[in-house]
């Protein structure tokens, strides 16, 4: 006789109890973006919900995070000053330094995690040193060191290298490790596209490349083969987790990583996302809170262990009823 699979759908109770995939909050990281000023709280125009904060305000929003038990941010800091190479990424005194300070001293539980990238602090907004108008890799991974080892003179818990510079992950695992901070954990944005989804983050970080784009050092859409070279490449170099960003469409390659990887996979609800998300719910022409959970889901399902995401207050408001 045929199954009826229907059978399994009946009931709410019966749903429930056959799930595969279920959301927790425990997998959620929010991004916190944190400007050098004072009595900053300024919404993101191209994202909904989303602020920009000074540091003297900052606990308005880590107090709805605690309290909605998220237990992870990711910090992104615009500075007042820029400059070539983006030097106040590594200024001990610099505005992720002192988010770091801050949240670790007055939030010991969460989880701080600190993005490694140049682009909020260079007067050009790519990601690192450039040479003949383009980012010079080798000269950006000396700067790169010299960011992640103030930030972990800062107490930060994790770093997450986003600029894609060949060998980024070896040359700050050596740094971290040579200074006695062997413990600090490494998330590599192992396969990050260039991607057309990051727009309103550009606005919200101020981050957006004077000139040109990051095709020359982030990845081609079209490749997925590569996706796997590159989390390789971190594996062997000392990531303990990998990324895919964006997330939504590259479903594929997150469940490529999860089907390769014996490691912890993250994956990054990207601005454009969100943003999509809102428009379309504040038109009235989606229930943006049920596409919301149907999308972080999905997310998950793909493979995802860990989902960095806008939506992490609002979708644990509802996971906690």
């Amino acid at each position: 006789m045929a199954t009826r699979l229907r059978d399994n759908r009946k009931t709410e109770e019966i749903r429930n109890s056959v799930r595969e995939t279920e959301l927790q909050v425990s997998n959620f990281i929010y991004p916190l973006f944190i400007e050098e000023a004072n009595n900053i709280k300024k919404e993101i125009v191209s994202m909904p919900g989303i602020f920009r904060y000074s540091l003297d305000r900052i606990h308005e929003e880590l107090d709805e995070v605690v309290a909605l038990g998220i237990k992870s941010v990711i910090l992104f800091g615009i500075p007042i000053n820029k400059d070539a190479e983006g030097s106040e990424s590594w200024n001990d005194d610099g505005i992720i330094q002192k988010a770091i300070r801050y949240i670790k001293t007055n939030y010991p539980t969460l989880l701080v995690i600190a993005d490694v990238c140049f682009c909020e602090y260079t007067d050009h907004g790519h990601c690192g040193v450039l040479c003949d108008h383009d980012v010079d890799n080798d000269l950006t991974l000396v700067n790169l060191r010299k960011q992640v080892l103030a930030q972990a003179r800062a107490g930060v818990n994790m770093v997450a290298p986003s600029g894609m510079m060949d060998f980024a992950v070896r040359e700050i695992r050596d740094e971290l490790d040579k200074n006695g901070f062997q413990d600090i954990i490494i998330m590599g944005y192992s396969v990050k596209y260039c991607s057309s989804y990051y727009g309103p983050f550009r606005d919200a970080a101020d981050s957006a490349p004077s000139f040109g784009d990051r095709r020359t050092y982030q990845m081609d859409p079209a490749n997925r083969n590569e996706a796997l070279k590159e989390a390789q490449a971190d594996i062997d170099e000392g990531a303990e987790i990998l990324m895919v960003k964006p997330a939504l469409s590259y479903l594929d390659i997150i469940r490529d990583l999860k089907n390769n990887f014996d490691l912890p996979i993250a994956a990054y609800n990207v601005s454009g996302e969100y943003s999509m998300i809102k428009a379309a719910g504040n038109n009235g022409w989606i229930d943006d809170q049920k596409v919301m959970m149907e999308t972080l889901l999905s997310i998950k399902r793909a493979g995802a262990d860990i989902i960095i995401t806008y939506h992490a207050k609002e979708a644990a408001k509802i996971l906690n009823k």
